[in-house]
């Protein structure tokens, strides 16, 4: 068993080896080009270019492995059923059950390297190329949307009474800064109370994960005062109301940790599975929508299954009878099924969002579909042919 082993695992890591590192090799140019254009650009060089892309194979490797892994092993099971050696090591006692069992023992292996890009080789490089391309490539720095990043948070003010706070950054780069701050607060009957504007600020992590202290810069800091307490007394001005204040500098504290401040500002793939996990609790908790972060982490949990999905995809092809002819057609055909996986998985998050489905659900379905197609294929033809 342990020479069958093996011979197919040597077979199909070699195939899939020489797979991804040509589709390393095709993106890495078409990244360079990409990049050229940049070069001359806000101090942008040649060895900037090549960095980046360099950066970028890593979510390249984990968004194609699972097809690079259905190609090699499709040509490795397909080419060995064309030399009778499949045949040979089935008539020397190897079940269809003991194949799937290798196949799935090789998919085990494939998910456990995707689970490992997608946790920490991505996020990392991600967020390198996010920072990288906000100190050289870009004007306004991180790409924040028209709208910026919003975060909110609940507070207990002095008298014991919650209240919401809400967040708006506009803009921010690569080293810590950030740019048109905006903190609305609301008191516990959801009435705006103070309102802080910034131009600028850093945010300094508490130990401990407890929080954070923005370090605010050229404030403004407007404060709507409660006209109740204001009536106790005989006579108040209309313009003790409101007052307004100018700093050049305030601590504010936040009880958002760093990780939902970084959430918040940096893209969702720059983002571990635990780390979407918690973010998606403090939206919950906090009566923002979650569904986008939701679907992107069912999505990257169930990811590594794909693997299971794509090995399932190809053994049916160590069945097939290279004799008979049509081989070439039928090694594309497997091809394009395993391609239309991966569009079905990408649309369905998108199907998902709109039409409001559970996250797990638009996450699971492609690859639970697929998988039983690719069983009831290979119990076909185990039975029949």
């Amino acid at each position: 068993m342990k020479t069958v082993r093996r011979l197919i695992y040597r077979q199909i890591i070699t195939h899939v080896a020489l797979v991804a590192a040509g589709f390393s090799a095709l993106l890495f140019f078409i990244d360079f080009v990409d990049e050229v254009q940049r070069v001359g650009k806000r101090g942008y060089t040649l060895m900037d270019a090549t960095l980046t892309c360099l950066l970028q194979q890593g979510s390249h490797l984990y968004d194609l492995f699972p097809i690079a892994l259905l190609i090699g092993a499709i040509i490795a099971l397909a080419r060995m059923a064309q030399t009778s050696e499949f045949t040979i090591l089935r008539t020397g006692g190897l079940s269809p059950g003991r194949a799937l069992a290798l196949l799935a023992v090789l998919g085990l292996l494939g998910a456990a390297l995707v689970a490992a890009l997608g946790d920490w080789v991505v996020p990392w490089t991600e967020q390198r190329i996010t920072i990288h391309r906000s100190k050289v490539g870009s004007d306004k720095g991180l790409d924040l949307g028209n709208g910026g990043a919003w975060l909110r948070e609940r507070q207990d003010d002095p008298q014991g009474l919650g209240h919401t706070i809400t967040v708006n950054v506009g803009q921010a780069d690569g080293r810590g800064q950030l740019g048109l701050i905006r903190i609305f607060e609301f008191d516990s009957q959801g009435r705006l109370w103070r309102r802080i504007s910034a131009k600028s600020g850093e945010i300094e992590p508490v130990g401990n994960n407890r929080g954070t202290i923005w370090h605010l810069k050229q404030v403004t800091d407007t404060v709507w005062h409660n006209q109740e307490m204001l009536s106790e007394q005989a006579v108040f001005k209309a313009d003790q109301l409101v007052t307004e204040a100018h700093e050049p500098t305030l601590d504010w504290f936040s009880s958002l940790t760093p990780m939902v401040v970084a959430a918040s500002v940096l893209p969702p793939e720059t983002m571990s599975t635990t780390a979407l996990w918690r973010y998606t609790e403090h939206l919950a908790n906090n009566a923002q929508a979650a569904q986008r972060y939701e679907i992107q982490f069912w999505k990257k949990a169930f990811y590594p299954l794909v693997c299971f999905v794509m090995v399932g995809l190809a053994l049916p092809f160590a069945y097939l009878h290279a004799r008979s002819g049509g081989m070439s057609l039928k090694i594309f055909g497997g091809i394009m099924l395993g391609i239309s996986f991966v569009l079905v998985n990408h649309i369905s998050s998108h199907l998902g969002l709109l039409h409001h489905w559970q996250p797990w659900i638009a996450a699971a379905a492609p690859s639970l579909v697929y998988l039983l197609l690719s069983l009831s294929a290979f119990v076909w033809l185990v039975r029949y042919r």
